[in-house]
């Protein structure tokens, strides 16, 4: 998931650079959803990793 974020990043990048606004910001925003989605399911995973150790 973290790879999808980081691509749309980067291609909203390369867009903005040519000056396609609209596809720079569409792009931005997957990244950014992308990235919050990761960040949930990992705190997630890290929070039951410390459950079924105790």
């Amino acid at each position: 998931m973290l790879h999808y974020a980081i691509v749309f990043f980067v291609i909203a990048l390369i867009a903005a650079l040519f000056g396609f606004g609209g596809i720079a910001a569409g792009a931005a925003g997957i990244a950014k959803i992308l990235f919050f989605v990761f960040v949930i399911m990992a705190v997630a995973a890290f929070v039951m990793g410390l459950v079924r150790k105790t």
